[in-house]
C-alpha cells in the first residue's frame, strides 16, 4: 500500500553519484509518501537511467537532471523551482544515501500541514556508529546558527531532514548567490528565521553507513569546513545589522518549538 498523493507537499532528494543506495533511498520514500522528486545533480555514476526506468513504471516518482553538478543547494533549487510551478507548497527534503529516516516523513509533512507557515526542522538521533568527528563539529555550526538567530529556535543547524515552505524559500535564495553547496541547510535555516518564518524541531534518526554497506560521502573536511566558515563569516555581517530586529522579535515572541516523537 502506498500513500495517496498530496498536491501540496512533495519529498525532494537531490542525488550526486550516490549508487546503489538511492535506489533503496527511493522506494523506502515512495512506501511513504507521493510524490517524491529527485534531482540527478549532474551524476556520472549510471544512476540516472536506472532511476528514469523506475520513474516509467511509477506514475508519482519523477527524475529532475542537471547536465552537470552544481552542488547540493543548485538542485534542491532546480526541484523547487519546478515544484512551484506545479502547485506545491512545501518540500521535505532528505539525502540520497539512506542516512535519512524515511519512515519519518509521514509525521514530519504532517506537522508542516498542521503549521503551514514554519519550518520544521529534523534533530538528528545519532547512534553509536556516527563519527565523532562529524557529531562533535557540529555542534561549532549549531552555536554560529543560534547566535545568528539570537537564538531562534534552530535545533541543529545541519540536518537536511526537514519541510520547507517553498515560496519563502525561493524568495531568500533568488536574493543572494549563496546556499548553492554544502552551505545550504545551514545557511537556509538562519535566513528563513531572519526571515519571521516559526521554527519546530521533530527528533529523528540518523544513521551512517560504512563503504562496505554502501555509505557514500563527499564531504570533504578542509575544503567543507573553509566553506562554512566563510558562509558564518557573512552571516555575522548580516546578523549584526538585523541585531535591533531580532532583539525586538525575541522579546516580543518565543519560537514555535516541538519535542514531537
Amino acid at each position: 500500500m502506498t500513500p495517496d498523493p498530496s498536491t501540496s507537499h512533495l519529498v525532494l532528494i537531490p542525488s550526486y553519484n550516490t549508487g546503489p543506495k538511492l535506489f533503496e533511498t527511493v522506494r523506502d520514500a515512495r512506501a511513504h509518501w507521493a510524490p517524491v522528486w529527485v534531482v540527478i545533480d549532474g551524476s556520472t555514476d549510471g544512476t540516472a537511467s536506472e532511476l528514469r526506468a523506475m520513474a516509467a513504471e511509477d506514475p508519482h516518482l519523477r527524475v529532475l537532471e542537471l547536465p552537470a553538478n552544481r552542488g547540493k543547494g543548485a538542485a534542491v533549487l532546480h526541484g523547487l523551482e519546478e515544484a512551484e510551478r506545479c502547485g506545491f507548497t512545501h518540500a521535505l527534503t532528505m539525502d540520497a544515501d539512506g542516512q535519512h529516516p524515511a519512515d519519518r516523513i509521514p509525521q514530519f509533512q504532517g506537522v508542516s500541514l498542521a503549521n503551514p507557515d514554519a519550518l520544521v526542522l529534523g534533530k538528528p538521533v545519532f547512534d553509536a556508529a556516527a563519527p565523532r568527528l562529524r557529531v562533535g563539529g557540529r555542534k561549532i555550526s549549531n552555536w554560529w546558527a543560534n547566535l545568528e538567530t539570537l537564538w531562534g529556535g534552530i535545533g541543529d543547524s545541519l540536518f537536511g531532514f526537514r519541510v520547507y515552505p517553498i515560496k519563502p524559500l525561493r524568495a531568500v535564495m533568488r536574493r543572494n548567490p549563496w546556499m548553492r553547496r554544502f552551505d545550504f541547510d545551514p545557511e537556509a535555516a538562519v535566513r528563513l528565521c531572519w526571515a519571521g518564518l516559526p521554527t519546530i524541531n521533530v527528533p529523528a534518526p540518523v544513521r551512517y553507513f560504512k563503504a562496505e554497506e554502501g555509505g557514500v560521502s563527499h564531504f570533504n573536511y578542509v575544503r567543507d569546513n573553509a566553506l562554512l566558515t566563510w558562509m558564518h563569516t557573512r552571516l555575522m555581517l548580516g546578523f549584526i545589522g538585523r541585531l535591533p530586529m531580532l532583539a525586538v522579535r525575541r522579546v516580543r515572541s518565543r519560537p514555535l518549538r516541538s519535542s514531537l516523537r
